[in-house]
C-alpha cells in the first residue's frame, strides 16, 4: 500500500488574515476621518509662539479667521462686522449649549479685529478659544 505524501510543512502561522484586517481598518479610518480642513486653508502667517497647540475641531466649532487686513473670513466667505454678529447670533439661537469659535488671526494683524470677534462671543455669550500670541526672543 502507498501512503500519501508528507504534507508541507509551514515556516510560520499564516498572516494572510492579518494583512486583510489591518487593509480593512486602514480603509475604514481613511473613510471615516472627518475632512473639516477648509478652515485651514485659509492663507495665514501665524506669529511664532513659545507652545505650540494642536488645534482640534470641536463638534459644533466655528472658525473665524482675521486676515492681516482686519477681514473676517468664515468658510471660505468674506464677512463684514455686522453680517458676523448675525452669523455668530444665529448659530448662539440653533446650538445654545454645544456652539463655540475659534478665532485665528495673522500675526501682523491690528489687534482690535480679534478683539471685535472676542467681544461679540462674549455679548452673545459663546464659548472661544484663541491662542496668546508671543514673539520669539532673539
Amino acid at each position: 500500500m502507498r501512503l500519501p505524501p508528507p504534507e508541507a510543512d509551514s515556516e510560520g502561522p499564516n498572516l494572510t488574515p492579518v494583512i486583510d484586517v489591518v487593509f480593512l481598518l486602514l480603509i475604514f479610518f481613511l473613510v471615516a476621518t472627518r475632512f473639516d480642513q477648509e478652515e485651514r486653508l485659509v492663507s495665514l502667517r501665524l506669529a511664532e509662539i513659545f507652545e505650540a497647540r494642536p488645534m482640534v475641531m470641536g463638534p459644533d466649532e466655528l472658525i473665524v479667521n482675521v486676515s492681516k487686513e482686519g477681514k473676517y473670513v468664515v468658510v471660505d466667505q468674506t464677512l463684514s462686522e455686522k453680517r458676523l454678529i448675525d452669523l455668530l447670533h444665529d448659530l448662539k439661537t440653533k446650538n445654545p449649549d454645544s456652539q463655540s469659535v475659534q478665532i485665528r488671526a495673522d500675526r501682523e494683524v491690528r489687534f482690535k479685529y480679534p478683539l471685535t470677534v472676542i467681544g461679540i462671543c462674549k455679548e452673545e455669550k459663546l464659548p472661544y478659544s484663541c491662542t496668546v500670541l508671543k514673539k520669539r526672543r532673539k
